[in-house]
This record gives structure tokens, sequence and C-alpha cells, in this order.
């Protein structure tokens, strides 16, 4: 089955764009599976996030322009970009704050909520410097659920990304098992899926149970996300959560 998902499903008229991207497939979960919600920032100029706090989400911040500087009531200091990303795993309760350095390029990247596999789990915070920014038409696996990464999930989640240049192909990676949900996402660039389905900036590819060709029509950057709709996931989280819950 393959459901390609609009921007139209981006939600939000600031600087922030937000997608719930189970809406596209369901009216009872606004995620799938462990993907809870996917933010694509666009911030232009010096900006404050203030201290705020999130409860039970695990969220990686994987910005590809700009920098920003991030302070955590874990203690943790540290400027993050393109080469530096983080994952924030709030549990039972986590504060943080990121103020926007509008030197230079825009802030541009993505905030991705990911449920935790249980309530309440410890905080903890991890930096990952990547040594290249982009992996050209190979995928690079940026977090998974076992010590194969230094981002773990504590879900059944695996997550990652590629630079596909211009008439380039690529295929998935190959999954861990039978019977797990993808989710392709273009955060940059122009696709065409199986010869006949075009997928352009902040649109996406729900992928179950199916074999794909993908071919980039000009140098693209891509996301993807694997979950087992199956695995132990904590839906309440603040921001990761089913808001289906909260409306």
């Amino acid at each position: 089955m393959l459901t390609k998902i609009n921007d139209t499903l981006f939600r939000g008229h600031g600087p922030i764009k937000i997608l719930y991207p189970g809406l596209a497939v369901s009216k009872t979960d606004t995620g799938i599976g462990s993907i809870g919600r996917i933010d694509h920032p666009e911030i232009h100029g010096n900006t404050i996030i203030k201290m705020h706090p999130h409860v039970n989400d695990e969220i990686l911040s994987y910005f590809r322009s700009g920098r920003a500087e991030h302070k955590d009531s874990e203690g943790f200091e540290k400027t993050i970009g393109k080469n530096t990303l983080m994952l924030m795993k709030a549990g039972k309760m986590f504060y943080h704050e990121e103020q926007i350095i509008g030197e230079g390029e825009p802030l541009e990247g993505l905030q991705i909520f990911i449920r935790p596999g249980k309530k309440d789990l410890k905080p903890e915070v991890i930096f990952r410097e990547l040594e290249e920014v982009h992996s050209e038409n190979e995928w690079r696996l940026l977090g998974s659920p076992t010590d194969e990464t230094s981002f773990q999930f504590s879900s059944q989640t695996w997550l990652y990304d590629t630079k596909l240049l211009q008439d380039a192909t690529i295929e998935l990676p190959k999954l861990e098992r039978e019977g797990l949900t993808c989710l392709l996402y273009v955060f940059n660039g122009i696709l065409k899926v199986n010869e006949d389905i075009v997928l352009k900036k902040k649109e996406g590819l729900i992928i179950k149970d199916e074999l794909i060709d993908i071919k980039a029509d000009i140098d693209s950057e891509l996301v993807l996300f694997i979950t087992d709709e199956n695995g132990e996931i904590f839906k309440g989280g603040m921001y990761s959560g089913n808001q289906q819950y909260f409306s």
C-alpha cells in the first residue's frame, strides 16, 4: 500500500509547520505507530524559543541549515546545526530552550517527535557529530532501537537520511523484519516513485508491504522513518502523543 502525504496536511501559519502524519490514513490516531509528529521550521533572524517542558516525547533535532544555542534542564548547553544533531529523550519531565542564531543562513530542518516505548522513562540528551553533512546516494542510519546507533529510540523506530543527486535512483534500505511501515519524507527537492508518483518538498509517502524505486528529478534531500505499528509505544506524550486524546 502506498499513500501520499500532500503538503496541504501541514498545520500552522508561522515559521514552524506541523505535520501529524497519521491524519493521512486515520481518523483515530494523529501519528503512525511511533512517528508522532514532524515539525518543519524555517526561521529567519534571531529568535528565542523560551524554556518549555516536554513529557514523554523523544525529539530529534535535525537541522540542515542555520544554528541554534541549546539549553536544557539536564544542564547541557551546546550549539546545534547541520553537523551536530541532538536527541532529547524527555521521559517523565524535561525542559529546554533554543536561541536561533540569525547570522548568515536561516535555520531550516526538522524536529521529529517519536513516541517512547514506555511512559515516564529517565530523561536523556544525546548529541551526534556528523562527519559529512550529507550522505550522497546512500542511506545513512541516524537512529534505531539498538546500540547500533548512538541515537537509540526506546520504541521500535529507525531513521535514515540521504541526499539523492539529480537522476540518481535508490531503493528502500533492507528492513529489519516484515510488516514494518515506512514514511518517506522529502525535505528538499523533487522525486518520482515508481515512475508515476511525484513528491516535492514537504510531501511524503507512507509505504506498507511495497517495493519502490525512487529517482531524483533534481538534487533532493530525503528522510526515511520506519516504525513497527505493532510495537509497544506510549501514545500520551505531550507533543508526540495521539492528539485525539487532547482535542
